[in-house]
């Protein structure tokens, strides 16, 4: 029998424990990966009962990025359900060559942008007020309330940036996504991405300056910059600057 080398008290070796633990995980992945296509293919059958199952298994995510995006609890369902409608007529157009969370996050995109831009051009008979976060905010603790307002306060900032800046830096600051996965979702290269990043955060930490509630917001924002930016705000990226 041949004895599992160690380090000090480390194995070099995984035991079986941990071989099975890395197999399960595999398995649970492809599974799923697995399950997701065979859902998108009964979808584009007409298959019902697999849309509900991806509705269910997709929703969270969708009214996540709605709310993110938006910034109003009140236009969630709407924009949501819009969303579902646009996967359920486009779902026979999807062929794969990007993952099915990509796909959904572009056309949850593209429902929101259009929203806006329908909104723009309405009249508006009545200023925003901080009640999109709630239904009646005395009746919230002082600490939470507090935060609701700096929650809103955020957001108007947020719309106040144009629909391209504040897209990507949803995407990226909020969601977490990669430049690369965020190029994939809203159709631009990489590069471009990246340049409406930095304009979209230094325009940010413009703003903040008239938000003194917010200073938080602004401190994290300048300790996630490069050295290089932090010494001087105003450098330009090495690209041609983008239109707004």
């Amino acid at each position: 029998m041949v004895a599992t080398p160690h380090i000090g008290r480390v194995s070099v070796w995984p035991g079986p424990a941990a071989e099975e633990r890395q197999v399960s995980s595999v398995t649970v992945k492809l599974r799923a990966v697995t399950d997701l296509a065979d859902l998108v293919e009964r979808c584009k059958a007409g298959d019902g009962l697999a849309f509900r199952e991806v509705f269910r298994n997709h929703r969270a995510d969708v009214a996540r990025l709605v709310l993110r995006m938006t910034g109003r609890p009140g236009d969630l369902e709407d924009l949501v359900q819009e969303v579902f409608l646009q996967v359920y007529r486009s779902i026979k157009d999807f062929r794969g060559q990007s993952r099915f969370s990509t796909w959904l996050y572009r056309l949850t995109v593209n429902v929101v942008l259009m929203q806006r831009r329908a909104a723009r051009s309405r009249p508006v008979l009545q200023a925003a007020t901080d009640d999109s976060f709630g239904s009646d905010l005395r009746e919230l603790p002082d600490d939470q309330l507090a935060r609701t307002r700096r929650v809103a306060a955020f957001y108007r900032l947020l719309d106040r940036m144009s629909d391209k800046k504040r897209a990507v830096f949803v995407l990226h600051e909020l969601e977490g996504l990669s430049p690369s996965e965020i190029a994939k979702v809203v159709g631009a290269p990489v590069l471009t991405v990246r340049t409406r990043l930095f304009y979209a955060r230094r325009e940010l930490l413009e703003m903040l300056r008239e938000e003194p509630a917010l200073e938080f917001v602004a401190r994290e924002l300048r300790e996630e910059l490069p050295q290089s930016e932090r010494e001087s705000e105003s450098a330009e990226p090495l690209t041609e600057r983008e239109p707004t």
